[in-house]
């Protein structure tokens, strides 16, 4: 599903160029759940935009189901954001005041998608994260951490993405709440078969993956198979 080739990411200050990303290469195959882990200022957070077609390389091809995402313009990454790519943030995103129901079928109306069709697709999506029928008609905002973190998640996967991309998703919530978000991931990748690449600095969180890896400095130091924390 995920190829990259060498990818660099430089910024200019001044006269000088800082390599946020230098020479990485992977393959994501379609169906991991990969964990991509470092500190602060490692890199991870620059290679998520370009996974995220949020970003450009400025050296090296990153290729998404085949297609060189390296080349396109602005509205094609958009097209690709929209069509292929399923993003939970740290920082949750909802409409506060919105319920439930109408913050996850909110990108089916951005996709044209017919009113009756935007509410069974949405429903099956919040089934799927785990939250009960009569959480679907509550705001937004009188949802707990971990239940307004799982609206998130439904959202990200009402267009049917090829991939999740979840950028520190435990970040604002207590280790509890923190481990029933990680195991709603490991529910989509295990029984769904859903393509999962999960920014973290907390190994505690990337021990939920099927594999890590580690960046430091802008580069992989180590790449592997890991025994599944359930």
């Amino acid at each position: 599903m995920i190829e990259s080739k060498n990818i660099s990411k430089i910024y200019k200050t001044g006269e000088t160029d800082f390599f946020a990303l230098k020479n990485i290469s992977f393959k994501i195959e379609d169906g991991e759940f990969v964990a991509i882990m470092g500190p602060s200022g490692s890199g991870k957070s620059t290679l998520m935009h370009i996974l995220g077609a949020l970003d450009t390389p400025s050296e090296g091809k990153y290729f998404l189901d085949g297609q060189d995402v390296s080349t396109l313009s602005d509205d094609e990454l958009a097209d690709i954001r929209k069509s292929k790519i399923g993003f939970v943030f740290q920082v949750f995103n909802l409409l506060p005041r919105a319920t439930v129901l109408r913050n996850v079928m909110l990108p089916l109306v951005y996709a044209g998608v017919e009113k009756e069709t935007r509410k069974k697709v949405a429903e099956k999506a919040m089934f799927a994260v785990g939250l009960e029928e009569d959480h679907f008609y509550h705001l937004s905002n009188q949802l707990s951490g971990g239940q307004t973190q799982r609206v998130a998640i439904a959202r990200a996967l009402v267009n049917e993405p090829s991939l999740i991309l979840a950028d520190e998703p435990t970040g604002n919530l207590d280790t509890k709440t923190g481990e029933i978000v990680i195991q709603t991931f490991q529910k989509l990748n295990l029984e769904q078969g859903k393509t999962i690449i999960l920014i973290t600095h907390e190994q505690e969180v990337a021990q939920y993956a099927k594999r890590i890896i580690h960046i430091r400095d802008g580069q992989i130091i180590d790449d592997k198979k890991t025994e599944m924390k359930k």
